[in-house]
């Protein structure tokens, strides 16, 4: 459940809004109407991030040869 606060109500009542987070829900802090920020529960941080790389890394690379790719060209190192 995602529950909308303003920053004042999360300032004057953090330990409830802590208890939701701590429950799985997330906040959604508002000031003058707009939205300023999340507090998420700690697993669905890494989730939230997890599906947004999804499909932009690629499955096949080779990862130290990319490093040493991006480092010969820095310091134009030879091979």
């Amino acid at each position: 459940m995602n529950i909308i606060a303003t920053a004042t109500e999360v300032k004057n009542n953090f330990g409830k809004y802590m208890e939701h987070i701590l429950a799985g829900d997330e906040v959604l802090i508002t000031k003058n109407g707009k939205e300023i920020g999340r507090i998420v529960p700690k697993g669905v941080v890494s989730q939230t991030l997890t599906q947004s790389l999804a499909g932009i890394v690629a499955e096949d690379v080779d990862y130290k040869e990319e490093k040493m790719k991006a480092l010969r060209s820095k310091y134009e190192l030879a091979d």
